[in-house]
């Protein structure tokens, strides 16, 4: 588990291609400190496990799932990306509860300026927007975020110079694809109270015998 909280920038030394998968190697300082074959490292937001390491750089590598559905794909050569150790249980949360199992991926519509804040609008597939609530966490490229605004098309957030200049959020451009995790609270409720099966939940119960109409009567 991580928290969202970037440790470093790291750089891509290489990028070997498979016919469906990929070996990645990036360079890095601080999340080597420690290291292990088998450890996890959240790369711009995908949990990566470290299969070699060494010489300032670790090794990974990507199957077809993950080059499916994130941007790591589209990572060459000197791209810089987020780096985060996973959570130590002495740690502080600092951020929210991250995974690193990408939902999908957003693009980046508008960057704007509004003093010391930047505001990032991210374009987004219904079936991930259905989770992304206003004031709720939202990971992009491993950064946690809380969620400023949100429609029915894109999402936004706001971001203070700090975050801008430790994480790749300074680098990114109207345009520019992003790596989505949205909150897995909301998702395992969403599977639970089955909210995408009947249109009128309070007239057909859910298979848990919970309804729209029980909650009510009971003050949720």
């Amino acid at each position: 588990m991580f928290t969202g909280i970037v440790e470093e920038i790291g750089t891509v030394r290489s990028l070997r291609r498979g016919a469906h998968s990929a070996v990645l190697e990036i360079a890095c300082s601080k999340v080597l400190a420690d290291v292990h074959v088998g450890d996890s490292i959240c790369t711009n937001g995908v949990c990566l496990t470290v299969t070699d390491f060494g010489r300032g750089a670790f090794r990974a590598d990507v199957m077809h799932e993950t080059l499916d559905r994130s941007g790591l794909g589209s990572l060459a050569p000197g791209s810089r990306v987020n780096l985060e150790r996973a959570m130590a249980a002495n740690g502080r949360f600092g951020g929210h509860i991250v995974s690193g199992h990408i939902d999908g991926t957003g693009t980046i519509s508008s960057i704007e300026y509004d003093d010391n804040a930047v505001w990032f609008t991210i374009e987004a597939a219904p079936e991930l927007l259905r989770y992304i609530v206003e004031k709720g966490s939202i990971a992009i490229d491993g950064i946690s975020l809380t969620v400023a605004r949100v429609s029915d098309a894109d999402f936004a957030v706001s971001t203070i110079p700090h975050t801008n200049a430790v994480t790749t959020l300074g680098d990114r451009r109207a345009g520019d694809r992003v790596n989505l995790e949205t909150d897995i609270i909301g998702r395992y409720v969403d599977k639970l109270m089955r909210l995408d099966a009947p249109a009128d939940a309070s007239a057909a119960p859910a298979p848990s015998g919970i309804t729209a109409a029980f909650l009510a009567a009971n003050g949720f």
